[in-house]
């Protein structure tokens, strides 16, 4: 979500809110050590993600897709550019796992992307700030890498929290690029304007917050302009940041 200016308190409106709105699973590694040891996670499939227990033999295609030796490779298959019915059942389950539809198992541009992105973000491994593109003479500084759609917290040269995924801004929500500052939080904030729930919301820009979503991180397109979070991770934020703290926003959202 992006927009404060019709946004309410969840507060009080609990009773008219549907509990579907699930908070992420437990985050995918633990912090180790204490505030002199960076503190990271693995990155992998969405915590929030659903893996259905069948699959209608009608819902799987049998057509290649222009990416299927790509998809093959990333997801571990025979790497033959051949559609097999256990191909498409496991690129139907990645395509539902990162809300990417159609889900019908076809490789195509959309679930390529996703699977790169992904790539990309494991490769920045614990060292995100390699390039030296977030600001080190801070202090503690939360950095937005948009392009390779990963977070992380920072003070100085040393990281704190992550790498972790987001998502960011889809075309024409973009999430703004440069410096800001954290100037107001709510940990169980409401948008009256999406009509969705914005927990552990911290807001830097305008109506651009982190806050945690119940769903993929990964899932196309992308948010209305905040920084979309697993649950775990918005709710380590929330304890690492304060108002003032600043937050470097740069890159660009691939597809923007």
């Amino acid at each position: 979500m992006g927009v404060v200016g019709a946004v309410g308190s969840r507060r009080g409106r609990r009773a008219g809110v549907a509990l579907g709105l699930v908070g992420m699973a437990v985050p995918l590694a633990l912090a180790v050590g204490g505030p002199a040891q960076a503190q990271t996670r693995p990155l992998g499939r969405s915590a929030g993600s659903v893996t259905p227990v069948t699959m209608a033999a009608s819902s799987c295609t049998t057509t290649a897709g222009p990416y299927q030796k790509q998809a093959e490779r990333f997801l571990g298959r025979p790497v033959d550019g051949r559609q097999s019915r256990a191909d498409c059942l496991a690129i139907q389950k990645f395509q539902i796992d990162h809300g990417i539809s159609p889900t019908i198992g076809y490789a195509g541009p959309i679930t390529s992307g996703v699977m790169n992105l992904i790539n990309a973000q494991k490769a920045a491994g614990h060292n995100p700030n390699a390039a030296k593109k977030c600001p080190t003479n801070k202090g503690r500084i939360a950095c937005v890498d948009l392009t390779r759609q990963l977070s992380w917290v920072q003070d100085g040269s040393r990281l704190v929290y992550g790498p972790v995924p987001v998502r960011s801004g889809r075309d024409g929500f973009e999430t703004r690029t440069g410096l800001k500052k954290v100037y107001w939080r709510n940990i169980d904030h409401w948008s009256t304007l999406y009509n969705v729930a914005m927990p552990y919301s911290q807001f830097f820009d305008g109506g651009q917050a982190f806050h945690s979503i119940a769903g993929s991180v990964w899932s196309p397109p992308g948010s209305h302009g905040c920084v979309n979070m697993r649950k775990g991770d918005a709710k380590k934020y929330w304890s690492l940041l304060r108002n003032g703290d600043d937050v470097y926003v740069y890159g660009r959202k691939p597809g923007t």
